[in-house]
């Protein structure tokens, strides 16, 4: 059971899934986005924190025969940013120890995915761009 009084900055409803309504996070990813948003400084806006296996994004993935996705390991977190903030987090988030960043940049969609997937099956550390 996650005591999130100790995490000030970040609040249970940001990581509930829109479809399920859990929010089974791991507390590593809560403790790097601590520290993440400690050295930033500024706020996080999280988009989107766990997914359960049943939200249509992750069912969409497992349906086609692809593994499921990292939010669903409640180790994986979009937050919110563009142009310089983006660049500050993922300078952070490297030095915290996130080892997946994924980069979004265009349109309306502007965040920064960050996750501590080991490495076991996909390579890490690893950065991509949508």
């Amino acid at each position: 059971m996650i005591d999130w009084l100790k995490y000030g900055y970040f609040k249970e409803y940001e990581f509930k899934c829109s479809h399920s309504g859990k929010a089974d996070v791991k507390v590593e990813l809560l403790d790097k986005l601590t520290e993440v948003r400690t050295m930033l400084n500024k706020p996080m806006v999280i988009t989107s924190g766990f997914r359960d296996i049943t939200h249509p994004i992750e069912a969409a993935k497992i349906e086609a025969g692809r593994p499921r996705g990292v939010h669903t390991m409640g180790i994986a977190v979009d937050v919110a940013c563009n142009g310089q903030l983006c660049y500050e987090m993922i300078r952070y988030a490297t030095m915290v120890g996130f080892t997946g960043i994924g980069v979004s940049q265009s349109g309306n969609s502007r965040f920064l995915h960050l996750d501590l997937l080991d490495g076991e099956h996909t390579p890490r550390p690893n950065i991509w761009s949508y």
